[in-house]
C-alpha cells in the first residue's frame, strides 16, 4: 500500500471564489505512485468546501448565485458569537466538504467533463484543503 499526504493552500482575494485544483492533483496522484486507488480531497475548514463539476464560467456564476438564494447574507444566530459568516457555513454546507476521487491506471478517473474545485465562502485569508491519496 502506497500513501501521500500533501496540503494546498489557499488565500483569496474575494470572499467567495472557486478554484479549479484538478491540475494540482493531477501532479499530486502522479507523484504518489499509486495506479489503484483513492484520492481524497478535504477542505479543512467549516467555510469552505470541495465541489466536482464542469468548469464553465457560467455554470460557476450560476452556482454562486443558487448559493446565495439558499443561503444569502443575513443576520444569523451565529453572528451573535461576533462572526460576521453565518451564510459562508450554511454555503459550505451545500457543497460538502469532501470528495473521494476514483484513481485509475496511475490517472484521476474522473468524468468527461468533470473538474475538482475548491470552493470558498469566507475568504481572504490563509487557508489549507488535505489531499490523501491512498492505493497500489
Amino acid at each position: 500500500m502506497k500513501s501521500l499526504t500533501e496540503y494546498l493552500w489557499f488565500e483569496t482575494k474575494g470572499r467567495r471564489e472557486l478554484i479549479n485544483v484538478t491540475g494540482a492533483l493531477e501532479r499530486l496522484v502522479a507523484k504518489s505512485g499509486v495506479r489503484e486507488g483513492f484520492c481524497l480531497v478535504s477542505a479543512m475548514h467549516i467555510t469552505a468546501g470541495i465541489w466536482v463539476n464542469d468548469d464553465e464560467s457560467g455554470l460557476k456564476q450560476d452556482f454562486l448565485d443558487w448559493a446565495e438564494k439558499l443561503a444569502p447574507v443575513a443576520d444569523y444566530r451565529h453572528h451573535r458569537t461576533g462572526e460576521d459568516n453565518g451564510d459562508a457555513h450554511l454555503k459550505r454546507t451545500l457543497t460538502g466538504h469532501q470528495v473521494m476521487l476514483p484513481v485509475t491506471a496511475g490517472k484521476l478517473d474522473l468524468g468527461p467533463w468533470e473538474q475538482v474545485f475548491y470552493a470558498e465562502f469566507d475568504g481572504r485569508r490563509r487557508k489549507r484543503v488535505v489531499v490523501k491519496i491512498l492505493g497500489e
